[in-house]
């Protein structure tokens, strides 16, 4: 389990843009309550914006996911899935070829940092890749099983009617953290094991992972010229950040 980064600043107006890793979800459900407690505690941080990869497979649970079906706990004891629960809410999502990307603001920033902004970025970054991408159309949903069998209104889906991008919020003292899961190559197999549906088939966009984080994360800043953009690196041993 990672332990809190600890980073002291003193320019106003800052936007921390976190590198990219690959780490187990413990560790990563972790520093993304760690930028949200920067965000709270710094007043000089107006958001911390991250994307990130899963070591392995791994299922997260919404926070007031109660129950684990029988045949999750088989796929756990089998080593074929690893579990972590979620600070926010929703349904179980499968991290496993995707993006996710973590995004904390301040509530005085929500105009500018919602769900309909944040959408608005997605789609706009994605039709210049060559996908398009629109809401759901679903205004509220009972938590189900598999986050990615609805499609709200926050959420993305492309041409062919599969969910491409689910996102979930977690609010702490005047604070939000964003975050959601961009399926770009998610495994059929372990997709179908999980939730008895057919997985949404891998973006082909001629693009890796790493390129596609790339040009969201240069699309995110585009207009942000009143902002000091620190970058910070997450190393492996993150022990160090103790």
């Amino acid at each position: 389990m990672c332990r809190p980064t600890k980073l002291i600043l003193g320019i106003e107006n800052q936007a921390l843009i976190f590198s990219t890793n690959n780490l187990p979800g413990f560790d990563q459900m972790a520093l993304d309550l760690n930028s949200l407690d920067q965000t709270i505690s710094n007043p000089e941080i107006i958001f911390t914006l991250r994307f990130y990869y899963w070591d392995g497979d791994w299922l997260s649970i919404g926070y007031h996911q109660k129950e684990i079906p029988p045949h999750w706990e088989k796929l756990l004891f089998n080593k074929e899935i690893k579990i972590v629960r979620r600070p926010s809410g929703g349904g179980a999502v499968l991290h496993s070829g995707g993006i996710t990307y973590a995004l904390t603001f301040k509530k005085s920033h929500y105009k500018i940092l919602s769900y309909e902004m944040v959408n608005k970025w997605l789609i706009k970054s994605f039709r210049k890749l060559g996908l398009k991408l629109q809401n759901g159309n679903l205004p509220k949903s009972n938590i189900k099983t598999n986050c990615f069998g609805t499609s709200l209104i926050s959420d993305l889906v492309d041409e062919n009617g599969f969910k491409r991008i689910g996102s979930a919020q977690y609010r702490k003292k005047g604070a939000f953290l964003q975050h959601g899961e961009i399926q770009t190559n998610p495994s059929k197999e372990l997709w179908y094991k999980l939730f008895k549906e057919e997985a949404p088939p891998k973006i082909n966009l001629d693009l890796t992972n790493d390129e596609i984080v790339k040009h969201l994360r240069n699309s995110f800043l585009e207009n942000k010229s009143n902002l000091r953009i620190k970058n910070v690196a997450i190393e492996k041993d993150i022990e160090k950040y103790s």
